[in-house]
This record gives C-alpha cells, sequence and structure tokens, in this order.
C-alpha cells in the first residue's frame, strides 16, 4: 500500500458521522505500541551483556505469543461474525493472517538462532532479526489500517453497537489471565484518557475487585504521575503515590 496525500487527506472524512463500537481501536493501539518499542528494545540492544541480550530476546517472543493469539481471536470472533452477515467479506484479510502465521514463525526461528549464536556472531544475527521484524511490523501496520476502515464498513454495516459489544465481550471473555495482563500493559498507557477510563470504569463495575486491582497495579509503572492521577479521579479511586516513569 502506497500513501499519498489524496489518500491521507480521505482518512479524515472515513470515520462515521457518530462515533461507532470499534472493536479494533484499543487493541491496535496496544500493537502498533508493543511492536514499536519491541523494535526500538532490538535495534539498541546490547548482544554482549548476556542479561540485556536474553531478556531483548524475550520481549521479542513474548511479541510474537501475543501477535499468535491476536490473529486467533480476531479469526474466531471478528471474521466468523463478519462471514455470518456478509460471507466472503473477511477473505483477503484472513488470507493475510495465514501469511503472517507464516513470518511469526519464521521469526521466533530467528529468535532462536540468534540466542544460539556464539558472541561474536550476535551482532549480524541480532542486525538480520531486526530487519526481519521491521518489514513484519510494517505490514502489520498497513494490515491494522485496512481492517479499522474496510472491516469497520462492514461490521458497522451489519450490526448493531450493541451487537458489536457482545462479539467484543465474548473475545475479552475467552483471553487468559496472564494474556490479558500483556495486553493491558500495552493497551493502557497508550489509550487516550477517556478511552482509559472508560475500559477500567468497565472493568471495575463487572470485575471482581482483585482484578482490577492487579491490572492498575500492573500498568501504573507505564503511566506519568499526571496520568495516573487522572484516571484514579475518573474512577473514584484515591490516587496513592506508586511508581511511574
Amino acid at each position: 500500500m502506497k500513501i499519498d496525500s489524496r489518500e491521507i487527506a480521505a482518512l479524515a472524512h472515513a470515520e462515521p458521522a457518530a462515533p461507532r463500537m470499534d472493536m479494533y481501536a484499543s487493541i491496535h493501539k496496544a500493537l502498533r505500541a508493543f511492536m514499536a518499542d519491541t523494535l526500538l528494545g532490538l535495534g539498541r540492544m546490547d548482544v554482549d551483556d548476556d542479561l540485556e541480550f536474553a531478556l531483548g530476546c524475550d520481549r521479542v517472543m513474548q511479541l510474537l505469543d501475543v501477535c499468535r493469539a491476536h490473529l486467533h481471536h480476531e479469526n474466531q470472533f471478528v471474521h466468523a461474525a463478519m462471514e455470518a452477515r456478509q460471507p466472503g467479506s473477511s477473505g483477503d484479510i484472513a488470507g493475510e493472517h495465514q501469511q503472517h502465521e507464516q513470518a511469526i514463525t519464521a521469526l521466533a526461528d530467528g529468535v532462536n538462532h540468534l540466542m544460539a549464536c556464539a558472541r561474536p556472531t550476535r551482532t549480524a544475527a541480532s542486525q538480520a532479526l531486526y530487519r526481519q521484524l521491521a518489514l513484519f511490523i510494517a505490514h502489520n501496520f498497513e494490515h491494522m489500517h485496512e481492517e479499522e476502515t474496510a472491516h469497520n464498513r462492514v461490521l458497522w454495516q451489519c450490526y448493531t453497537d450493541a451487537e458489536l459489544a457482545g462479539v467484543h465481550d465474548a473475545l475479552v471473555a475467552s483471553i487468559p489471565a496472564p494474556e490479558m495482563l500483556v495486553v493491558a500493559r500495552w493497551m493502557v498507557p497508550y489509550m487516550s484518557p477517556a478511552e482509559r477510563t472508560a475500559m477500567l470504569a468497565d472493568m471495575q463495575a463487572n470485575a471482581p475487585a482483585p482484578v482490577l486491582a492487579a491490572v492498575l497495579a500492573h500498568v501504573q509503572p507505564h503511566l506519568t504521575q499526571p496520568e495516573w492521577s487522572k484516571l484514579m479521579r475518573s474512577l473514584g479511586l484515591p490516587a496513592v503515590p506508586g511508581l511511574a516513569h
């Protein structure tokens, strides 16, 4: 996909006149943040520091696990919803999902190869993995744009917001707790304040108190103190001093 000035201008008019339920918005913010941060970390990794090297490789593997799980969630819930009311509408992106599965496997092989490298060959292998990951992320950014535009058009035409919320809730309910914490770490800090409040207020109203407490503790270190204070006020909770960066 090549973006020119006309395409960029068209994006300003692509949103619906009234806000609609957007299942892609928050998770895609999380994925973009996780992908970008992981790529930057890989690029600056000190391959001669064994601990930093191990943590950097583990970070890439964690990203790949999240990407693989995300593909499965979309296939099982979002694509199934699209196909139920507009058969064939998810076909192109479903094909890209298969390509992404293959790319994820290749990247994991690249990480395993890098981890097995002798110290003198780590630099070249890490640079090769960095470029491979950069291309994967570049394609994913284009892929997510297509979902946020073309797929949302189908979903908005075929479903009410209440129905879409039901699909979204079923998807979220299927996510294991450890995966949810990883996603929350990258989702909550990179949401707008209003999105952050909406997500956590819903959790506050519907999830057990220990679940909300665990998520808040997990994300607090990744919010600035003003962001944390604003969030606590919006949830009616005390802004107990804690870690922030």
